[in-house]
């Protein structure tokens, strides 16, 4: 059963493949927005919170030909810890574009062609991935996603983390000082400390 809680944006610059992937999307109920390029992918999630899901085309213009701009997209989407997960599609370099989408914390990786079976089947995944993350923020546990270069030691893994839960909590309560503190058990003080030591603001 298909746990739909949100819509889906499908960010792809082959017009062809991104009106059957709509159809098929459509077909089975979902609610789909659409993008050809970074930029104007991104606006939408700023401005849509009911996107959850994005399935993303690492191949986008101006560099359709490899996986700088897809790539970029999906970072950018990491750095603005924006609550939707990532289903990768494309048919660049696998290895290289399945390697980058796992590192930059994609949550799927597909090839093309993929079966309209197979992408629905990723779909239900990822959307019952974030029934069960919300469960488990309401249990008040948050889940962080970072990349950890060993050689950098425990004390900048430990302050690439911290930074990321900071940074997610206030989100979360839409930088309400008060409430960010509550859930991480610190007083007020340290959460502007954190803000300042890791250059965090509102409008971030």
């Amino acid at each position: 059963m298909t746990v739909r809680a949100g819509e889906i944006l499908l960010v792809e610059d082959d017009p062809a493949l991104r009106t059957m992937l709509r159809g098929v999307l459509e077909l089975h109920d979902y609610v789909v927005s659409e993008a050809q390029q970074r930029e104007p992918a991104l606006e939408l999630l700023r401005t849509n919170p009911a996107i959850r899901i994005v399935i993303l085309d690492f191949g986008l213009p101006p560099h359709a030909h490899d996986i700088t701009e897809g790539l970029a997209t999906l970072k950018a989407i990491q750095s603005e810890i924006m609550a939707v997960k990532v289903i990768v599609l494309t048919g660049q370099d696998q290895q290289a574009a399945a390697l980058e989408a796992i590192r930059e914390g994609a949550f799927d990786f597909l090839s093309k062609p993929s079966s309209s079976e197979i992408i629905l089947r990723a779909i239900e995944r990822a959307f019952l991935f974030l029934e069960k993350e919300n469960e488990l923020s309401q249990q008040g546990i948050t889940r962080i996603a970072v990349n950890a270069q060993v050689s950098d030691g425990l004390k900048g893994i430990r302050t690439d983390a911290e930074e990321r839960l900071v940074r997610q909590i206030l989100k979360e309560t839409g930088f309400n000082v008060y409430q960010s503190a509550k859930r991480l058990g610190v007083k007020r003080e340290n959460i502007y400390y954190f803000m300042k030591k890791f250059g965090i603001e509102r409008d971030d």
